[in-house]
């Protein structure tokens, strides 16, 4: 079951700006969420929850690609002295430094957090770990794993919040996007009905290819079987804002699979937008509003339904 009850989430810019020390907390969570950049780490180590027992993310960028390692320590703050002087961890830039209030986690706690959030990150395979082999959970009382389970949960409302997206599931299994109405369906009932839900299809029929997506819940979703471009189109591999490093995290992933002469959707892939989504079935990079097409009506674009969508929320309110 789906939790859509509301979190109150406050950040706090210890600098003044946000690329400089956070920190982040959940009301009613016991958690501490703390992220310096690496050029801050003296005055980081200063700071009392430096000192303390936690989890901890090293992100940053090692040939081109996103990078991270993941540890864990009694002292955070000795442990994070120890990999900045490692030479083997030159690539690193950001520190992000997880314990509890009043120094409540001890090591076999830290441990079991460690431990799946490995797990967790490689399940996903957004970003690369520099860890090697998954360390094993440590013996803990069935209370402890449920508490360290719900400590997890709610560092994976905060961690989005601070531009660490390394632990969101945008894959789903295939099929797993329901059946939806579409907009004609939806507007038999009446002439200014609002859906959130619709259903739109990609094709290139020069190369014989075709993609269907489904919107709902707010995420653009591409369904398993849908087809994309087998590699990316080498004239916008340089451009900025280039969706290529998603189109090869795709592939490198598995959920883009190599089947003829295309490559297909293994599984259902929840896209931020329209236009990540088209990038990625076309190789290049293109305006997604306008190029997928309401399944039910190839004459009606996304763009064109959303504005519907807005028009009829419009002529609601004015009626009201």
């Amino acid at each position: 079951m789906i939790d859509t009850k509301g979190r109150s989430l406050e950040l706090f810019y210890i600098d003044g700006h946000p690329d400089g020390m956070i920190t982040a907390e959940l009301f009613n969570w016991t958690g501490h969420v703390f992220v310096t950049p690496r050029t801050r780490l003296t005055e980081a180590l200063k700071r009392e929850e430096a000192g303390y027992a936690g989890v901890y993310l090293l992100l940053g960028e090692k040939e081109g690609q996103d990078f991270a390692y993941i540890g864990e320590a009694e002292d955070l703050g000795v442990r994070l002295k120890q990999h900045a002087a490692a030479s083997d961890k030159d690539w690193w830039e950001t520190a992000v430094l997880v314990s509890a209030s009043a120094n409540r986690l001890n090591k076999a706690h830290v441990k079991y957090l460690e431990a799946r959030l490995i797990v967790m990150a490689r399940e996903i395979g957004h970003t690369p770990l520099h860890n090697g082999n998954a360390p094993s959970l440590p013996g803990l009382t069935e209370a402890d794993i449920a508490k360290m389970e719900a400590f997890l949960g709610s560092l994976m409302v905060v961690l989005p919040a601070i531009r660490v997206d390394m632990f969101i599931q945008r894959s789903r299994p295939a099929g797993s996007s329901r059946p939806v109405p579409t907009f004609e369906a939806a507007e038999t009932d009446t002439d200014h009905a609002i859906t959130q839900t619709a259903r739109f299809i990609l094709n290139k029929p020069r190369i014989d290819l075709t993609a269907k997506a489904v919107f709902q819940d707010g995420e653009f979703i591409v369904e398993a079987g849908s087809q994309a471009r087998s590699e990316w189109q080498r004239q916008d591999s340089v451009q900025a804002g280039s969706y290529r490093p998603l189109h090869d995290e795709l592939v490198r992933s598995g959920i883009l699979q190599m089947a003829g002469t295309h490559r297909v959707f293994t599984k259902d892939y929840a896209f931020r937008s329209p236009s990540a989504a088209a990038a990625v079935v076309f190789g290049h990079s293109v305006s997604g509003p306008a190029a997928w097409k309401l399944e039910s009506n190839p004459e009606v674009s996304f763009r064109d339904w959303q504005a519907r969508q807005l028009d009829a929320v419009t002529e609601k309110d004015a009626s009201t």
